[in-house]
């Protein structure tokens, strides 16, 4: 059935405490974006085979388009696992074996596995991120500076969320096919999915077409052109909360054939070794989704105010985007939604 702007199918006896819990969260979100503090968000939930979708504010459309921000990196991440499916690597072999020039400070130590475990020892942003933005660097000056720089603590022993190592790994996905990574994740995973509106750069959109991150304009801020069509690997992907809802689906039931189902599998899984906190391949494992999620539930956030998981033992998807970044909308509207969406099963 068609999702339109507002639509909502309840079935059964399980109806009550579903519309019950979705009517307060969409309650919650009305009011930040009455009152002015949020000028867009997009809610998509499911909860079996029961659906629900609505835009507020700006956001006049279920499918419109916003900056993900770190929601991206999973994305990257099964970029990565489909070559490894394909027998183009393995999620154990040296980065250094794909990126020669990734050279010192333990760097031959550095796995791909610990690329997407955020257990590499690399920095979330380089030391020089601010300088690289404001001249508009492409994204292999940002890979050369990776390349050298120094790393936290060594491969393996700790983790720490590192948004460079994703960065690595995307481009292990461009040496390895000799096609950027936008293109690759478009023809590989998008279309597969059917995910119609995700991109990972602006996907030929102009910037005005998206919603707007309430910031200071700075000319490489995240609504700037330089930033929307980066395509930065660890948070330049544009999506509707639909698009996420089936990429997410995608983790506990792998049809078509993109992935494995193996690999699908075993990507919201921990892969950490009992370092804490516990990461899957791409995928932040059990925190942070809603008081009422389960120990098996998986997903990811986004600076730019964004949120997505699903729990597999309630059969139950939250994905929301706001315009707000996270650091305030967090503690006045994602995580309190996410809460209540959590209680609905």
């Amino acid at each position: 059935m068609p999702l339109t702007r507002r639509s909502i199918i309840f079935s059964g006896l399980a109806l009550a405490l579903r519309r019950q819990k979705v009517d307060e969260a969409v309650k919650l979100i009305q009011a930040k974006v009455d009152s002015g503090d949020v000028r867009a968000a997009s809610l998509h939930v499911r909860c079996g085979k029961d659906v629900f979708q609505q835009g507020f504010g700006a956001a006049k459309s279920p499918r419109s388009v916003f900056l993900l921000a770190s929601i991206s990196k999973p994305m990257t991440a099964s970029a990565v696992m489909l070559l490894s499916d394909r027998g183009k690597l393995s999620i154990d072999d040296p980065v250094q074996k794909f990126i020669p020039e990734f050279k010192g400070s333990e760097k031959d130590r550095i796995l791909i596995r610990h690329l997407l475990t955020h257990t590499s020892g690399l920095p979330d942003m380089l030391p020089e991120n601010d300088d690289l933005r404001k001249r508009h660097a492409p994204l292999k000056d940002f890979v050369a500076a990776t390349c050298k720089t120094a790393l936290l603590f060594s491969p393996g022993t700790k983790v720490k969320y590192q948004s460079m190592g994703i960065l690595v790994a995307a481009e292990i996905v461009q040496r390895v096919t000799d096609r950027t990574l936008p293109d690759f994740l478009r023809d590989e995973i998008y279309r597969p999915l059917g995910m119609r509106d995700t991109s990972m750069d602006l996907g030929g959109r102009a910037v005005p077409d998206t919603m707007q991150c309430q910031v200071e304009s700075t000319g490489y801020d995240w609504n700037s052109a330089y930033w929307r069509n980066l395509g930065a690997p660890w948070g330049g992907a544009h999506s509707t909360a639909a698009d996420v809802a089936r990429f997410l689906e995608y983790f506990v039931r792998p049809a078509p054939p993109v992935l494995k189902p193996a690999t699908a599998a075993t990507m919201i899984v921990d892969h950490t070794g009992g370092l804490t906190p516990p990461w899957g391949l791409g995928w932040m494992l059990s925190r942070g989704f809603g008081k009422g999620s389960s120990a098996k539930t998986f997903g990811h956030s986004g600076s730019t105010g964004t949120l997505c998981w699903l729990d597999p033992e309630k059969d139950l998807s939250f994905v929301l985007l706001n315009t707000l970044p996270a650091a305030a909308s967090g503690k006045i509207l994602l995580t309190p939604a996410a809460d209540i969406v959590s209680e609905a099963a």
